[in-house]
C-alpha cells in the first residue's frame, strides 16, 4: 500500500510516520514544508493543480493529513488548517489516483460540553475559538468533498514529544523548575480543568487502522475518560519523585487555564470561553465508534504517557 503522509514532521505526524514505517506492507512518501520531507510542498500556498500532478505521479492508495497549525491568529489558522485542506480535497478530486483520505481533526471542533457527559460524533459542534473553527471548517470540506474519507477527531494527545505549551507540557516544565530550584512547594493554576488524554502512539495506531478501514465520516479518538489536571499533576509528581507540596491557585469556578505561567490576554477571554482551547472545563470522548468501525481501543494509560513526558523534561535538569 502506497501512503502519502502530509505533515510528517509535526507532533502527531512523527508518530504516524513511525507506525506506518513499521508496517512492511506500506510504502511511505512524506510531503511537507521541511527540508527532510521526501517532497517539499506548502499546502497553505501551493496550488491544487501542482498537488494533483504529484498525486498522479505517485499514485497513493491513501493520503493521511496530519498537517496544520495549532497557534497563531485566525488568518494564519485558516490558511494552514482550512485552505490547506481545501487544496488537498480539490487535488484528490482532480487526480486519477482514487486515494482514500484520512484527515486529522480535533476535539476543539466540538467546543465546550456538559460536565459528566461523553461527546459522540453526532454532537452539534460549537467551537469556542479560531483554532476549533478552522478545524471544523476543514472537517466540513472533507465531509462534503464526495471523497472516500474519514476524519479522526483527536482529543487531548499526550506522551513523548508533548509540546511545551500544552497543559501537560507546562505542568512538567513547572515541576522541573521547582525540582531544579529545590522548591518545596509548587503553585499551579487551572487544575480544575478536565480533559480526555490519549497517548500519541495510540493516535498513530488509530490513523493506521483508519487507513486500512472502510470507515467514513467522523470518528472520535480519545481514552473515553476525562481526567482532572489536578489528578494528572499528582501522578506526574509521583512519577518525577517530587516530594514537595502542590498548591492550587484560586482561579474561580472550574479553575483558570494558567498552569505554571503568568496570566495572559487569553486568560481574560469572554466568560463563555475562558479556556485557551475553547473547550470549557470538561471534555470526554465517546469512543464506541472507533471501537466498532476501526477495531481500535487505547492501550497506553495516562501514567505511562506522563512518565514519558517527564523523561523528556528531566533531561533539561
Amino acid at each position: 500500500m502506497r501512503v502519502l503522509l502530509l505533515g510528517a514532521n509535526g507532533y502527531l505526524g512523527r508518530f504516524v510516520a513511525d507506525r506506518l514505517l513499521a508496517d512492511p506492507a506500506v510504502q511511505l512518501t512524506a510531503l511537507g514544508r521541511g527540508d527532510d520531507a521526501d517532497v517539499r510542498f506548502d499546502l497553505a500556498s501551493g496550488s491544487p493543480g501542482a498537488l494533483t500532478r504529484f498525486l498522479d505521479a505517485v499514485h497513493p492508495g491513501v493520503v493521511i493529513n496530519c498537517a496544520g497549525a495549532t497557534r497563531g491568529g485566525a488568518r494564519e489558522l485558516t490558511r494552514h488548517n482550512t485552505v490547506a485542506v481545501a487544496t488537498v480535497c480539490e487535488a484528490l478530486r482532480r487526480s486519477g489516483c482514487g486515494a482514500r483520505l484520512v484527515q486529522l481533526g480535533c476535539a476543539a471542533e466540538y467546543g465546550p460540553s456538559q460536565p459528566g457527559s461523553s461527546t459522540s460524533e453526532d454532537a452539534i459542534p460549537r467551537p469556542g475559538g479560531p483554532y476549533g473553527v478552522s478545524k471544523l471548517a476543514a472537517t466540513e470540506l472533507v465531509l462534503g468533498s464526495g471523497l472516500d474519507a474519514v476524519v479522526l477527531r483527536v482529543f487531548s494527545p499526550a506522551g513523548p514529544g508533548t509540546p511545551a505549551g500544552s497543559p501537560l507540557g507546562r505542568l512538567a516544565e513547572a515541576m522541573r523548575r521547582a525540582m531544579q530550584a529545590g522548591d518545596g512547594e509548587l503553585k499551579l493554576g487551572g487544575l480544575g480543568v478536565q480533559r480526555d488524554f490519549v497517548d500519541v502512539r495510540d493516535v498513530a495506531r488509530a490513523v493506521h487502522a483508519a487507513s486500512l478501514s472502510a470507515a467514513q465520516g467522523v470518528v472520535n479518538i480519545g481514552s473515553g475518560r476525562a481526567v482532572r489536571l489536578r489528578d494528572a499533576a499528582a501522578v506526574l509528581a509521583r512519577v518525577a519523585g517530587y516530594g514537595g507540596a502542590l498548591h492550587e491557585l484560586d482561579g474561580g469556578p472550574g479553575g483558570r487555564p494558567s498552569i505554571g505561567h503568568p496570566r495572559t490576554e487569553s486568560d481574560a477571554a469572554p466568560a463563555a470561553y475562558p479556556y485557551p482551547d475553547g473547550c470549557g472545563s470538561w471534555q470526554q470522548a465517546d469512543v464506541r465508534t472507533a471501537r466498532d468501525r476501526l477495531g481500535w481501543r487505547p492501550r497506553i494509560n495516562l501514567e505511562e504517557s506522563l512518565a514519558d513526558i517527564w523523561m523528556e523534561a528531566a533531561c533539561r535538569i
